[in-house]
């Protein structure tokens, strides 16, 4: 859309009584609003131009409720790297919700700076949850697993 085009819709909506302005042209969309008919406008017009992706609003939606997490202890990750479940893509999960594990088991593997680190458990317990997808990044003190 054309800066001029934009300059000349400023201008009409202050010699107006029209609060707000919206035109659309092509992918394009331009958006013009005032608060009071005593507010001047004093942004260069380059300012209210956007793709129109970027204008529109979206929808208000309830947020949903996510299930409340198992209560019990919460296994924590030790550093930023990358998930593994398994030792290799092949091979079988070391733990799955419900399995039964002792202090020192080995509950997942973080590749961090291409070294691989088992992740050992710090409590007894059965697996209750397992809050991180396989492969995917982690945080340095990142919930994990929750055991109970």
């Amino acid at each position: 859309m054309d800066v001029r085009k934009i300059q000349k819709l400023i201008s009409l909506l202050e010699g107006s009584d029209v609060a707000e302005i919206e035109i659309k042209e092509g992918e394009d969309s331009v958006r013009i609003s005032r608060v009071n008919s005593g507010m001047t406008l004093s942004a260069p017009p380059q300012q209210y131009y956007a793709p129109q992706a970027t204008l529109a609003a979206a929808p208000v939606a309830a947020e949903p409720v996510a299930p409340a997490a198992p209560s019990g202890h919460v296994v924590e990750s030790p550093m930023v790297g990358t998930f593994y479940r398994a030792s290799s893509p092949t091979a079988k999960s070391f733990v799955e919700v419900g399995h039964s594990v002792k202090l020192g088991d080995t509950l997942c593997i973080i590749e961090a700076m291409k070294m691989l680190n088992q992740i050992q458990s710090d409590a007894s317990g059965i697996v209750k949850a397992i809050l991180v997808d396989n492969e995917q990044p982690v945080e340095f003190g990142q919930p994990l697993f929750i055991i109970e």
